[in-house]
């Protein structure tokens, strides 16, 4: 199994530099850290009183790791999952936040586990994953990474201006899509003309 650090290093590399896209609700972001976060945990980086764009682009990739491994999976509880799901989980979490607990909770609900669509993990959540894990260990993972995928979907369904990290300029599977299937098996990827299909009501 991967590290935490290993983990995260990836999610950074995956994430990629500084952006700022008007269309994007994290705002100025750089390897995955938006400046909202910033905010939150008071990284004045440059010291000048105040948390800004410019304390964005001064981030280093090893902090940005140190951030996600600290506040995106301690934090959180992503260690108190199966293994087999935390790596996707934490992912998940980087780029949505507790929503990524809530997609796996709504997913334990359909596989007959008793659990409270909350957000937070739990005890509750940790014990209802491990017996899904234990009932079908050859597809759970495969299941949330369906499900983030779906949710990425559903996004771009509600919001034109989230279409393109969804599809490429040249109509093929965005960023976010291909983030999901990252964690899912081959076999269950979107061909070419199931993608089309599924959004094909886009303009």
């Amino acid at each position: 199994m991967q590290s935490v650090a290993e983990i995260a290093r990836e999610i950074v590399a995956r994430e990629g530099g500084f952006v700022n896209d008007p269309d994007d609700p994290g705002g100025a972001t750089k390897y995955g850290v938006t400046i909202h976060t910033m905010r939150r945990l008071g990284l004045d980086l440059d010291r000048d009183g105040d948390v800004d764009v410019a304390d964005v682009r001064r981030l280093s990739r090893e902090h940005a790791e140190e951030i996600f491994i600290q506040h995106y999976f301690h934090r959180p509880r992503i260690g108190t999952l199966p293994e087999m799901l935390q790596a996707s989980v934490f992912d998940m979490y980087v780029n949505a936040g507790a929503n990524a607990v809530k997609i796996l909770q709504r997913l334990l609900g359909e596989m007959g586990q008793e659990v409270t669509v909350d957000g937070v993990i739990g005890p509750q959540t940790a014990g209802a994953a491990a017996a899904a894990a234990h009932a079908a260990p050859d597809h759970i993972a495969d299941a949330y990474g369906i499900a983030r995928r779906n949710y990425y979907f559903r996004l771009a369904d509600a919001r034109p201006a989230s279409r393109k990290y969804a599809r490429t300029r040249d109509g093929r599977k965005g960023g976010w899509i291909r983030r999901a299937e990252a964690f899912i098996s081959p076999r269950y990827h979107l061909s070419e003309a199931q993608f089309q299909q599924r959004i094909s009501k886009w303009a």
